[in-house]
């Protein structure tokens, strides 16, 4: 068990704790099953970004609290330098780097993810509250979204109903590397 898997359950739980809301409470909110929910409070397995994004909503309280324990502090702007963002790894298929994490009161969370290909890949949905913009910067990908199948190649861009089963997919076998901006 990472220790960063560790302490971002212990925060989580520390949050449900204060607003004196039980597992069976919160896991039902957020649409998850009450052993799921107590094994992300654990660290035992990864949390999704969508679903960290979906506590700190809930609570709230900026993701970046959530995933480094630190508050927020910048009120007028927060430079992210090239390569620089806070790494994030919540799904196996991505890899997510956080743009933004001292912001204040963002109304967004932006990250640059980047999908590795997988032969025969077989994505698992995700569904989550709110909105999703997804800007191709390298490569091109198959995103699924409900019962579509749509091509997005370097310089396309989606905009869709987050709440809508939806994963992406390298193609061509090279990593493709996307602007994901959730709202």
């Amino acid at each position: 068990m990472s220790e960063l898997k560790k302490d971002i359950g212990m925060r989580i739980k520390e949050l449900r704790e204060l607003s004196d809301i039980t597992t069976e409470e919160i896991a039902n909110e957020l649409d998850v099953d009450e052993e799921t929910y107590i094994r992300y409070e654990e660290g035992i397995v990864d949390i999704p970004a969508s679903f960290l994004y979906q506590i700190a909503q809930m609570f709230n309280v900026d993701l970046a609290l959530i995933l480094t324990g630190e508050e927020t502090r910048m009120t007028y702007f927060d430079v992210t330098r090239a390569g620089k963002g806070f790494t994030v790894h919540r799904r196996k298929e991505y890899k997510y780097e956080n743009l933004c994490k001292k912001f204040i009161h963002k109304k967004a969370e932006m990250f640059i993810v980047t999908v590795d290909p997988k032969e025969n890949a077989i994505p698992s949905l995700n569904a989550h509250a709110g909105q999703e913009f997804s800007y191709i910067l390298e490569g091109s990908v198959k995103i699924f979204i409900k019962d579509n199948e749509i091509i997005l190649n370097e310089g396309d861009s989606i905009f869709f109903d987050a709440t809508c089963g939806h994963a992406m997919v390298a193609l061509n076998d090279k990593p493709a590397k996307f602007l994901a901006v959730i709202m």
